[in-house]
Parts: C-alpha cells; structure tokens; sequence
C-alpha cells in the first residue's frame, strides 16, 4: 500500500527529528512556529504547506524533493554532521588519531 504525500512528508519528519535528535520544539523554532503547530502538522488535523516542506527541508539540509520521496530517501540525505551523535564520533575520532584515544 503506497503512502499518501502528506503521510510521506509526517514520516520523512518524524525521520530527520529522529535521526537528528531534534524535538518538535526545536524544529518549531527553526521554522519561526509554534510547537503546536508542529504536531498538529505531525498528527495530520494539519497539513504541511509546500513552503512548510521547503523551510524544513532547508533547515535539515537537504533537497525539498528528498524530503517528498520519504523518510529512507530523507533520512539517507540528511548530511553527516547534522545526524545525532555526529559530534561524539567526531571528537573520538579526532582523539584516536592525536593518539589520545581508541584501542591499542
């Protein structure tokens, strides 16, 4: 059974703030809304609005269309430093190779 658009886009959401780490409360700000909104938009009483998808798109850096295609394809395109825990790999990475850290 194939998703509807505005399905596809509430999941491609629930996906980015998942991956991220990101709460609805941080996506609203971003957007300049309020949390409410958000969830109303997440639960379906409301829709996402074509601008509503280019703003989000834009603050999780990825292209408007990855976005409409669904959460695998928003999710894989979603860039690296944005993902939760990025920030983590790369400090241990950077200390393992000051030779502070990692396995030996």
């Amino acid at each position: 059974m194939r998703m509807s658009l505005d399905e596809r886009v509430r999941s491609s959401v629930a996906a980015l703030l998942h991956a991220t780490g990101e709460s609805q409360t941080d996506l609203a700000a971003a957007l300049g809304v309020s949390q409410a909104q958000v969830s109303r938009r997440q639960s379906g009483t409301a829709a996402w609005s074509l601008a509503d998808c280019d703003a989000v798109a834009a603050h999780y850096g990825i292209d408007v269309l990855e976005l409409l295609a669904g959460p695998t394809r928003a999710s894989e395109a979603l860039p690296a430093q944005r993902r939760r825990g990025h920030a983590r790999h790369v400090s241990t990475a950077r200390a393992a190779a000051a030779g502070g850290g990692g396995a030996r």
